[in-house]
């Protein structure tokens, strides 16, 4: 059961700073006369930044449809490749993929279970190709084998700035009723638009299903049969097509079906069809708040509402693997819960409580239903994975993603709730170093340096669980702050919309507001709050120190537009159907009153106004927030005689996927945040070592970095 992936934008998603494993980095080391002076934090065991940052041990395990096998992700020299081994023995497991470089993070079980699916980019560029591995051969090959769009010069298109255009699959389809083929979408033939493709997955031949010259995604059933296709209105709305019976390709014909307006455009759509084909599941806001997961019968039109929360949108959708029947859902407000729908699987839940601490989620089935793999998610610990017989009703553990973190002095995460000065309930999730908080009351005994931590998207959100930024953070001394401003997906249609037109206007409101509560409840110290972020996050943190000059003593920037007007006007091309949900929510960069608008959002047309210290980190091959995102405030800086360190990835898209370019930035970041903050820090030593970093502009405004860079 999946949502179309056009409903949630991954538009300015949040940096992909995936945290991973321990490359044995030495010399960890008390920062000295930065640590706190005389309190808890000095007595308390410093944490590697390898442990925190480097790749995992192991993760993401999947059972294989028959449950024979069970796959996983895990290092090869370092680099994250895909595993295989018995499901009942995974210490006999070996890798089946030979990444060298970026390593993997996207794959599936294919329905034959003979292949493994991956999809795999160049430098972070995210034009995904898609490959297959034959297990029992060995042998890889590329299901998605095309380089270059073709011009209608046959020539292959080229961009003002000479960047080759180059096209980026889609992963569609994947059924059990189809288990030789999946579905693909693919803009080989017309950069801003995905045709649909059936790919044989043995041996590579390809089919198109779908000519699409006109919309932003297509809605397909277990029979890979097109059912709908997806248009945004000018409004900002959504406009959905039924498919007509009768044609195929580009002679398929779609009817008007269902209009949604723009208040309802992100909490409303398909989440799938059932077993017939007959009913299709919805995530649906219109006439409430949040959204609901119902099932609309499409020959009656009678709509029914499976599950609902007041608080908070319907999110993962527990459904048997081959009768379609939803069996449980999750809301998270707060927390996550599951509210069960099924009574054949209470019993399944009820055991598995009683297994381990923390939120549970299913992370794989077997066709037959009789194993599952169930990961438990800890805010102080590693995420542990079981797997579980269900007729035996005995959960056998598999692995803990990072061993390295048992034991470790971790903090405990607490969900707070902030009010924002018009009276919106902002969900927060503060974590405090381990021995500042004696009573457990989510206070300190005295206020703390804190780092405001700004999730990206914006359309996205912070949730509880083990965060490794927080982690890594509130060890060196900070309290640590993420806050669900207004926009935040999840909390409803009302929440989400009151975000729209509001960057830099009340979504940082709600940002200051979270710092204000901070200040007032004796947790932050108001002299020493720095403010970071990637991607809209990294926005916001440009915005913290141009809009708000003397609430932040510092910021970091990771992959953060300086511009909306040049963020807009450089977005991929296969995001041009979306352009009106930006120039919506955002604001119209085409129209001269809209970027007259948004020119007053942008943080580049008020440098002169920064007067903190500032960290810009970047990949030279982000789709989303280009170089020159970062390359123009830089330079705007260092004109006006501004200070700013400025570290730059050429290897990198949109944050920071190879773990020695994550060790060499937060090992600079901590440096920095320890000289403008006084928290405790590693030295940097070793951690630039292997990595592809440059240092532009500033290396000697972090302590030790222009010595390591010579």
């Amino acid at each position: 059961m999946k949502r179309s992936r056009w409903l949630v934008s991954t538009f300015l998603a949040a940096a992909a700073l995936v945290a991973g494993p321990a490359l044995g980095q030495g010399g960890v080391q008390d920062g000295g006369a930065r640590a706190e002076e005389g309190g808890v934090m000095a007595k308390t065991e410093l944490i590697p930044r390898s442990v925190l940052f480097g790749n995992p041990d192991k993760a993401a395990g999947r059972l294989s449809p028959d449950g024979k096998r069970v796959a996983f992700l895990a290092p090869v020299n370092g680099v994250l490749n895909v595993w295989v081994g018995p499901a009942e023995d995974i210490s006999k497991a070996e890798p089946v993929t030979n990444d060298t470089h970026r390593g993997i993070r996207q794959y599936f079980w294919a329905y034959t279970n003979d292949h493994i699916l991956y999809l795999q980019d160049k430098g972070g560029d995210e034009n995904w190709k898609v490959y297959s591995v034959h297990l029992a051969s060995g042998e890889v090959k590329d299901l998605t084998p095309f380089e270059t769009i073709p011009g209608p010069d046959g020539n292959p298109i080229t961009l003002p700035d000479g960047t080759v255009l180059r096209p980026t699959a889609r992963i569609e389809g994947v059924s059990e009723r189809r288990p030789q083929e999946i579905l693909v979408g693919l803009n080989n033939r017309s950069p801003q638009f995905h045709d649909l493709y059936l790919v044989d997955i043995g041996t590579g031949e390809m089919e198109l299903v779908q000519r699409n010259d006109a919309y932003a995604g297509f809605v397909t059933d277990d029979d890979y049969n097109v059912r709908l296709a997806v248009q945004m209105t000018p409004d900002g709305g959504v406009q959905y097509y039924m498919a007509k019976e009768g044609g195929e390709g580009e002679e398929r014909a779609f009817e008007p079906w269902l209009k949604v307006g723009m208040e309802d455009a992100v909490t409303t759509g398909p989440a799938g069809f059932d077993k017939t084909g007959k009913v299709l599941y919805m995530l649906d806001s219109r006439g409430r708040d949040t959204g609901a997961l119902t099932a609309l019968n499409l020959e009656t039109g009678e709509q029914e509402v499976l599950a609902e929360d007041p608080r908070a949108d319907a999110g993962g959708v527990l459904a048997h693997p081959t009768e379609k029947t939803i069996q449980a859902v999750s809301f998270n407000y707060d927390r996550v819960y599951w509210k069960i729908l099924d009574p054949a699987v209470q019993a399944d839940f009820d055991y598995l409580k009683t297994v381990a601490d923390g939120e549970i989620s299913v992370t794989s089935r077997t066709l037959d239903d009789a194993l599952w793999t169930v990961a438990y998610v800890l805010d102080d610990g590693p995420a542990k994975t079981y797997l579980y017989d269900r007729g035996a009703k005995k959960a056998t553990f598999l692995y803990s993603v990072r061993e390295a973190l048992e034991g470790l002095p971790l903090a405990k995460m607490h969900p707070v709730i902030i009010e924002s000065r018009d009276g919106l309930k902002l969900v927060s999730y503060l974590t405090l170093p381990v021995g500042s908080d004696t009573d457990g009351d989510a206070r300190p005994e005295r206020p703390l340096p804190m780092v405001l931590n700004v999730h990206g998207g914006p359309w996205a959100r912070d949730s509880w669980g083990y965060n490794p930024e927080h982690q890594w953070l509130a060890n060196r001394g900070y309290a640590v702050l993420s806050v669900n401003f207004r926009g935040s997906t999840g909390f409803g249609k009302k929440f989400l919309n009151a975000g729209n037109m509001e960057w830099a206007g009340k979504m940082h409101d709600d940002l200051i507001d979270a710092v204000n509560w901070a200040v007032k409840e004796g947790i932050a110290d108001p002299e020493r709050v720095a403010i970071m972020g990637g991607s809209y996050g990294g926005y916001a943190t440009l915005v913290g120190l141009t809009f708000t000059p003397d609430v932040f003593a510092a910021g970091v920037d990771i992959v953060g537009p300086s511009s909306i007007v040049t963020l807009l006007n450089t977005i991929p091309p296969y995001w041009a159907p979306l352009v009106e949900m930006f120039t919506k929510r955002v604001g119209d960069h085409r129209t001269e009153e809209g970027r007259e608008f948004l020119e007053s959002r942008s943080p580049l047309n008020f440098v002169d106004r920064i007067k903190k210290p500032l960290l810009i980190g970047q990949g030279a091959n982000d789709p989303r927030v280009k170089q020159s995102e970062s390359d123009q405030i830089v330079e705007a800086m260092t004109s006006k005689g501004i200070p700013v360190t400025y570290v730059l990835y050429p290897d990198e898209g949109h944050g920071f996927a190879r773990p020695e370019n994550r060790m060499s930035f937060y090992a600079v970041a901590e440096g920095f945040l320890a000289e403008h903050l006084g928290g405790r820090y590693q030295p940097i030593d070793g951690d630039l070592e292997g990595s592809s970093i440059q240092v532009p502009v500033g290396a000697e405004h972090v302590p030790g970095l222009a010595d390591v860079m010579r």
